[in-house]
């Protein structure tokens, strides 16, 4: 009950009283606001129109100049870790996100799974009377979890939502997305030839979200928060939105940098005198090669044109999710719930740079740790974009993206954690197309909501004693003056191993570069930035005050004591077998059977590859028991998608088992004609015989029908996953993207038979090469 029975009960009913408002939800008080919160992924500050940058954004400029853009936002430097801070408005480490779900470890501050400690504030908010949905990306359920099977108590439902519709893991493909409803896996509701992309898609829902609420119970505030797709990689956009930026960063990444700078300066974003830092900033050895980027004058012409036209995909993308973005303010206003609803639209780290310094047309390369080819890249310039490609702009434009800063996602320098933020509330907030440079970090935004709604953290939740929040609110800035003293104190950072903090305008960084597989932390070069005169932290001035950085070294260490941050873990996992086994006897694994087999049933969701049977670098059998008939056709079963998978299928009146090498063509088909109808045992058997020269699986893969081998051929298999999530194991259909060409731009549905179960059997791998399987599954985010 909401609060003691106050009615009266008689034996008879005729002599009692009802009491229904015991039972009913409590009601938020009259006049509470609407909040939408919308997250986009990937982006540095100096990338969108609203802060000088030439990606145009006009709904986010719409709400700039009815509200206010604050200078000094500040993230975790990833994904998941940031969003787990949106979620509770705890540290990141204390809510178990020092990293992505995919690479979590067993201890406290690296396993994914948020205490109980710290309620999300979507429980609160709907406790107190709100209406509560997420739309979207969410990356924060823990990856033992991601299963159909599995346990949902730290799914969206779970965690305080009524609604959820969107995507589990880290990305997804936007024309193609791997999506989930509430507590389950659905299949997309259209296709690109009608229309679809995921960021229109996303925001239907939440439009249909909105108004079912505003029909049934009009007077009921609503917390929306929106995670587009964009701008993370797969970069994907309708080509008329592309086409807007032909030419437009044809000067390149080094050029953009210069141009932007003023600019940021003369919006009053960034004091006068503010400095430019180095392209480069980081001494050899102290980084992953992977992030350097190349200067462009290095570049060739060919190269300059792809790298622009990376940029130019990109920025459409963004463009058309902000188009997305202000469907949903248009109808506000037109309902008239724009003036009383708190808009907070913001980023969750800096640019990526995970496109390594030459990008890619397929980032499945990138993390499977093949090398992507200038030439087949080139080829498919004009796909950009498009379903044909699964493309990532290069570390150069990550660095332009978040100019005048040191870096990009991932570090704790400015360029890793300082994003754009505006906040709009009209009701609320008098000041209009103002700045604030008040110093604030993505824990405050829960403490800011809270506040603004009128709700507080209780001592207890569900029993359980609750930490107290590591934000502070927001709102004493809404009508400060834009300069005014920012009541935060202290912020650490650590990501990767690259561990920074920030306290009363003094910030100490190391220079550490994250998954560099360095340790000796102890032996780290601290240096110091005054960040009150050096926003960009160009200077560090470490040896001009000695005391301040061992003031700042121990006060790091003791936030990172309170919040579990510790163990520091920098693993080099590419290149480093040492650190590659250091990491396999932490991360979670599925349990395999004795007998190394795994049984799969048609009519079931589709199994997500970190839970599904792992076939990457090891020798593997594949064997279905089927009923056919004359007119048997279809997927028997099949995962990936067209950059990377392997199919079993019948079409044609024949047998296909076609294995799709990181989607460069052409594709390994291996057939032979379908046997007379009746029960069969149909497979494949690869054997790993070795490894090719970017240590890929090379052995004969041999098709089998009953007990008899049909046809063989000799192939090669990817060491790294499939994809970063999604695109999982199915039998009897495709889900998503197409494995094979053979049947591209359907499900390919077995039918005219039956499919009795389809067995996975790595039992006899006599080649396993654990170095290659901890490469992959560290190779996400």
């Amino acid at each position: 009950m909401t609060r003691e029975f106050q009615g009266k009960i008689e034996l008879d009913v005729r002599d009692s009283v009802s009491d229904w408002d015991a039972f009913l939800p409590p009601t938020a008080p009259e006049g509470s606001p609407n909040v939408l919160l919308v997250l986009y992924d990937d982006t540095g500050q100096a990338a969108w129109s609203t802060y000088g940058g030439r990606i145009q954004m006009p709904t986010m400029e719409r709400l700039a100049a009815n509200g206010l853009t604050y200078t000094q936002w500040h993230t975790t430097a990833l994904c998941s870790p940031t969003r787990s801070t949106l979620l509770t408005g705890r540290n990141h480490h204390s809510n178990g996100f020092a990293t992505i779900s995919e690479s979590s470890t067993g201890f406290p501050g690296y396993n994914s799974h948020i205490p109980a400690s710290n309620v999300p504030m979507a429980s609160l908010l709907r406790d107190a009377g709100w209406a509560t949905f997420w739309v979207g990306k969410n990356h924060n359920v823990p990856i033992d979890e991601w299963t159909a099977g599995a346990s949902k108590k730290n799914w969206p439902l779970a965690q305080g939502f009524d609604r959820f519709y969107g995507f589990i893991g880290g990305e997804t493909n936007n024309w193609y997305p791997s999506l989930a409803e509430d507590n389950h896996y659905i299949d997309q509701p259209y296709l690109p030839e009608q229309g679809y992309h995921l960021s229109r898609d996303l925001a239907d829902q939440a439009l249909k979200m909105l108004r079912d609420v505003k029909q049934t119970e009009p007077e009921k505030p609503w917390y929306l928060w929106f995670c587009p797709g964009a701008n993370h990689a797969p970069h994907h956009a309708p080509q008329e939105y592309i086409d807007k930026y032909k030419g437009v960063f044809d000067d390149g990444y080094e050029a953009y940098r210069e141009w932007v700078l003023p600019r940021m300066i003369e919006r009053g974003l960034l004091p006068e005198g503010t400095e430019l830092t180095e392209l480069n900033p980081m001494p050899p050895g102290t980084f992953s090669e992977s992030d350097e980027v190349r200067p462009w004058g290095e570049l060739n012409a060919e190269e300059r044109a792809m790298f622009s036209r990376m940029a130019e995909v990109y920025a459409g993308f963004s463009e058309y999710t902000d188009a997305q973005v202000g469907r949903i303010v248009d109808y506000l206003e037109e309902s008239g719930q724009l003036d009383n609803t708190l808009i907070i639209y913001c980023a969750d780290n800096g640019a990526s740079g995970e496109g390594s310094p030459n990008g890619s047309v397929n980032e499945g390369k990138i993390f499977g740790g093949y090398p992507d080819d200038l030439q087949e890249n080139l080829r498919l310039v004009d796909k950009l974009g498009s379903p044909d490609t699964y493309n990532h702009y290069p570390t150069g434009w990550a660095a332009a993206f978040s100019t005048p800063y040191r870096m990009f996602k991932r570090y704790v320098y400015q360029g890793g954690v300082c994003d754009p933020l505006v906040i709009s509330w009209p009701k609320g907030i008098r000041a209009r197309g103002e700045v604030r440079n008040q110093y604030h970090h993505s824990t405050d935004i829960v403490a800011t909501i809270l506040d603004v709604c009128g709700v507080e953290l209780p001592a207890t939740y569900n029993g359980v004693e609750q930490r107290p929040l590591d934000g502070i609110p927001m709102t004493y800035s809404f009508d400060a003056p834009a300069d005014g003293a920012t009541t935060k104190r202290t912020q650490y950072f650590e990501m990767f191993g690259n561990r920074g903090i920030w306290h009363e305008g003094w910030k100490a960084v190391t220079e550490h570069g994250p998954v560099s597989g360095r340790g000796d932390f102890p032996s780290d070069t601290w240096q110091l930035f005054h960040t009150d005169v050096d926003r960009s932290e160009a200077h560090d001035v470490a040896a001009e005050h000695p005391d301040k950085v061992e003031e700042l070294k121990a006060l790091w260490m003791s936030e990172a004591k309170r919040n579990d941050v510790l163990p520091l873990n920098d693993l080099q996992i590419i290149g480093n077998p040492k650190d590659f086994e250091t990491f396999i006897s932490m991360e979670f694994k599925v349990p395999v059977p004795a007998s190394g087999q795994y049984t799969y049933y048609p009519g079931t969701s589709e199994i997500p590859e970190r839970s599904a049977a792992n076939t990457h670098g090891v020798s593997y059998k594949v064997l279905a028991e089927v009923e056919t008939t004359a007119d048997t056709e279809g997927v028997i079963f099949a995962h990936g998608s067209r950059f990377g998978g392997h199919s079993l299928f019948v079409k044609d009146g024949q047998l296909y088992y076609v294995y799709n090498f990181l989607g460069i063509p052409p594709e390994n088909v291996v057939s032979a004609p379908m046997p007379a109808p009746g029960a069969h045992v149909l497979g494949v058997s690869f054997t790993k015989e070795g490894t090719g020269q970017y240590r890929e699986a090379v052995g004969p893969l041999a098709l089998y029908i009953d007990d008899e081998k049909v046809a063989e051929q000799e192939i090669h298999t990817i060491l790294g996953h499939f994809s970063l999530c999604g695109e999982g194991l199915c039998i009897g259909y495709d889900s998503g993207d197409a494995v094979s060409k053979l049947y591209a731009g359907s499900r390919f549905e077995y039918s005219g038979g039956e499919i009795v179960k389809v067995v996975f059997d790595i039992a006899d791998d006599a080649y396993v090469d654990v170095e290659a399987h901890l490469a992959a599954a560290m190779a996400r985010d």
